[in-house]
């Protein structure tokens, strides 16, 4: 397996854990506008998104670039799953065909 593989496959899972830093930050009620877009949960998110953006520049180093919407489509999934395990979302019939349709899409892009 190719490092570069398993670095891109780090980057996705950190993008998908912001994700849900900044979903958690969007359930609160905050009472100014400030406190709303400068609280531990929002810097927190988009400082793993940078994070995620050094991990996908370096992984593009060594390995081919029509690998990276796959690899990326991964997150769709673990987002689905995170939040079911952290926020106790229900995964309902649509959101199983949404994630069945994206792999779908994966295996006939490599067909």
């Amino acid at each position: 397996m190719n490092v570069y593989f398993l670095i891109y496959v780090l980057s996705v899972t950190v993008a998908s854990l912001s994700q849900l830093l900044l979903k958690k930050s969007a359930m609160k009620d905050y009472g100014s506008f400030l406190k709303e877009y400068l609280n531990p949960y929002v810097v927190s998110g988009y400082g793993l998104l940078f994070l995620s953006m050094f991990l996908t520049i370096l992984a593009f180093r060594g390995m081919d670039y029509k690998n990276g919407p796959v690899i990326e489509s991964l997150g769709y999934g673990m987002v689905l799953f995170l939040s079911r395990i952290f926020f106790g979302e229900r995964i309902t019939g649509r959101k199983v065909a949404g994630t069945l349709c994206i792999l779908a899409g994966i295996l006939v892009f490599y067909l």
